[in-house]
């Protein structure tokens, strides 16, 4: 991605980047300095700063991490996090469960907030009037709102909500040469594709070492990071502009008005827009995703077979990205599924190394 050529024209200073995830810890090399936990709202801040399993401290790190005493760098190391829990799935503690705010409760919190981006790394098969109706009043306060849209493809690839809620982008993830990872779940709410693979994370809450993960997770963290760099560059634009800047310049070899269903509009470069200085983003007021959020999710991703809109099948490509599935973002689980290659702290695990533009996958197209 080029980080560090982004880098002399923006880190992200200015912009606040919600993380709704497990907690997240302030405390880490990476993040000392970089968290905004007094801004949480009291009433949703139970545990805020306290990580059950190191998600959604990962999460923040991908995002805003300042890579110190050689720990995780983000990709937009200028900008603040402020950290949320809700409750999830896998949640052992039912009693923990239960204090935790609700998602609904902080997206409406957020929503009035000054925070730019909402960053949303996990997802499940519930669709929720309270949610959605949540979402659409965070948009309607011109937030953006950035989810991962599951890891299950190769199980069963339900349909991933907060990622297929209207105004909600929704991220798979991808390799180093763009190439889709064979576990990242795909259908008509697929907007964006981000890199998702072999990216570094905490092995686990004892905070001591790094592990190489993967998920639409990881997809979703360096998703909004792009974002708040191209936003701080930009502190004008709306979040419809920043969106359809992402969207112009991603990388693909199809029509941009041909969404692909597994990749979306393409692979976020971000880059693109910082180096013109007068890239024109567009009308303030334009949804860039209007047709489908007034279409809705369709079929795809509901079944094995192909969906009526789709002029392929909808099976992952046979020249996908595999590995370990990870559990990050499903129904069932909120965690990476990390591999077994360790990285100590103290070794440098900067994420500028990660990026890629040439698309190396058949494509379902999903007419939109």
């Amino acid at each position: 991605m080029k980080a560090e050529e982004m880098w002399k024209v923006s880190t992200g200073k200015g912009i606040k980047v919600a993380v709704v995830d497990t907690g997240v810890n302030p405390d880490t090399p990476s993040l000392k300095g970089q968290v905004l936990a007094g801004e949480v709202p009291k009433a949703v801040s139970y545990k805020a700063t306290e990580d059950y399993d190191g998600h959604g401290t990962s999460m923040a790190e991908l995002i805003a991490g300042t890579g110190a005493q050689g720990s995780l760098k983000g990709l937009a190391p200028g900008s603040k996090i402020v950290p949320y829990r809700i409750g999830m799935k896998d949640m052992k503690d039912e009693s923990e469960k239960a204090k935790a705010p609700s998602f609904p409760e902080v997206i409406r919190e957020i929503a009035d907030s000054d925070v730019k981006i909402i960053s949303m790394s996990f997802g499940e098969d519930v669709d929720r009037d309270e949610d959605l109706a949540a979402i659409k009043y965070a948009q309607s306060k011109g937030k953006l709102l950035i989810a991962g849209v599951g890891n299950d493809a190769k199980k069963k690839n339900f349909i991933g909500y907060p990622a297929a809620y209207p105004y909600v982008v929704g991220v798979a993830a991808s390799d180093p040469k763009g190439a889709v990872g064979k576990f990242s779940e795909y259908g008509n709410y697929v907007d964006l594709a981000s890199p998702g693979l072999k990216v570094p994370t905490w092995c686990d809450n004892t905070f001591r070492s790094y592990c190489t993960g993967q998920g639409t997770s990881q997809g979703t963290a360096i998703a909004s990071a792009s974002a708040a760099l191209i936003w701080s560059a930009h502190p004008d634009w709306t979040a419809n502009q920043v969106l359809a800047s992402l969207i112009e310049t991603a990388g693909r070899d199809w029509a941009k008005d041909d969404p692909s269903t597994y990749l979306g509009y393409g692979l976020i470069r971000p880059r693109k827009v910082l180096e013109d200085s007068n890239f024109n983003p567009g009308a303030a007021d334009t949804d860039p995703l209007a047709r489908e959020n007034a279409r809705g999710v369709t079929g795809v991703g509901t079944s094995n077979s192909p969906s009526p809109s789709a002029s392929t099948s909808s099976q992952p490509p046979k020249n996908a990205s595999g590995g370990q599935t990870s559990a990050a973002g499903s129904s069932s689980d909120s965690s990476d599924d990390n591999t077994t290659m360790w990285v100590a702290l103290g070794a440098a695990a900067a994420v500028l190394v990660i990026g890629g533009g040439a698309f190396a996958v058949v494509r379902s197209r999903r007419g939109v």
